[in-house]
């Protein structure tokens, strides 16, 4: 009952089982957006005709439905452009709804990965959806009192709304801690190929959730999967393989053919070497999410000198061959699993063995 009372007063609305009965047709299986590991996301419509993506969550224990309405409360202080809203819950059930706002557009993931990348998603978009997400990320780990840890962080997890902007989602893994604190729990959330390898070893931390932002990164220049194991192998990890690419300076071979025309050739070294930095081994030196953040704002005022227009000599007959080879360079098949909807194309999920799990629960 206090549980229920705390969480009442943070919330814009406490929902009957009965008003989301009746919103999503008594959770009709056509009314499900998306099923994965932590429940199943239906699409609701409350009376006011406002349409919202309710999450019915898979069972928890009893030593866990606490922790876990401590942090929804923490969530429904969150207020920022580029976080999906949590507009209320039902607290009747053994396990809170979750409502939240509805995103149109589905996932970051699906409009990279889909047919090459969609036609809207050229570099300067890229870029700007890499500047929203990282400043809400900083926000997450910044804005509050105690941070707060995405902990699975990867393109699925970012959905685009009406107008294409970023909407940060799914924080069904999320955990409030202290940034000396590292989670050293037996059950190790996150997703196969964004997961920090250190923190599998030393517990998640915030730098974890750098690292996985810096796999996105590196999937918003490539147009390449986190991981693909339709590759050679050194190709299969694509932290692993964006990082030798730096180092052997082939940066620009492996780069999406639209990035490579339209950037400009010192904006994408420096945000290529900004990605190789969030992928680092070490948690240490990572930079920040606040870091990232700031780093790829300024990005975006840098000049317009693309390869397009870069000095005659500076090679251009190398230059034309990259280009002409766009297509072998860049086109990547899916890794999909025979259990997969290609509609939400998420990647492998982990809890300690890195079991599979099919999500996004957001994905329109």
């Amino acid at each position: 009952m206090l549980l229920k009372q705390q969480t009442s007063s943070n919330l814009n609305k406490v929902f009957t089982v009965e008003e989301l009965k009746k919103a999503t047709n008594n959770f009709a299986k056509d009314r499900i957006l998306g099923v994965g590991g932590n429940g199943i996301v239906y699409k609701g419509i409350l009376p006011d005709q406002r349409i919202v993506a309710i999450k019915k969550s898979k069972q928890l224990e009893q030593n866990q439905i606490e922790e876990f309405i401590n942090e929804v409360v923490i969530l429904t202080q969150i207020n920022h452009r580029n976080v999906v809203k949590l507009l209320g819950c039902c607290l009747e059930t053994e396990v809170p709804l979750l409502v939240y706002e509805y995103i149109s557009h589905g996932t970051l993931h699906h409009h990279i990965h889909t047919n090459g990348g969609m036609p809207w998603l050229s570099w300067q978009n890229r870029l700007r959806i890499a500047v929203e997400s990282a400043d809400a990320f900083s926000y997450l780990h910044y804005a509050a009192s105690t941070p707060i840890l995405h902990r699975d962080i990867k393109s699925a997890n970012i959905l685009l709304d009406d107008y294409y902007t970023a909407r940060i989602a799914d924080f069904g893994a999320s955990r409030l801690r202290p940034f000396d604190q590292a989670d050293m729990s037996s059950l190790i959330p996150g997703t196969l190929g964004y997961l920090d390898p250190e923190g599998i070893q030393m517990g998640l931390s915030d730098k974890s959730d750098v690292y996985s932002f810096g796999v996105v990164l590196a999937e918003l220049l490539t147009g390449r999967e986190a991981i693909d194991l339709t590759l050679p192998n050194k190709e299969k990890s694509l932290a692993t393989y964006f990082k030798a690419s730096v180092k052997e300076n082939r940066l620009f071979q492996i780069l999406h053919h639209r990035v490579l025309k339209e950037g400009s050739l010192e904006q994408l070294n420096a945000i290529g070497e900004l990605v190789v930095r969030c992928l680092n081994t070490k948690g240490e030196e990572r930079p920040t999410m606040k870091e990232v953040a700031t780093e790829l704002e300024g990005f975006t005022k840098y000049n317009s000198r693309t390869w397009a227009h870069h000095d005659q000599e500076n090679n251009q007959l190398q230059m034309g061959e990259m280009i002409s080879e766009q297509e072998d360079l860049y086109s990547v098949l899916m890794y999909t699993s025979t259990n997969y909807d290609t509609s939400s194309s998420d990647q492998q999920s982990t809890e300690i063995s890195v079991k599979r799990e099919e999500d996004t629960l957001f994905d329109g």
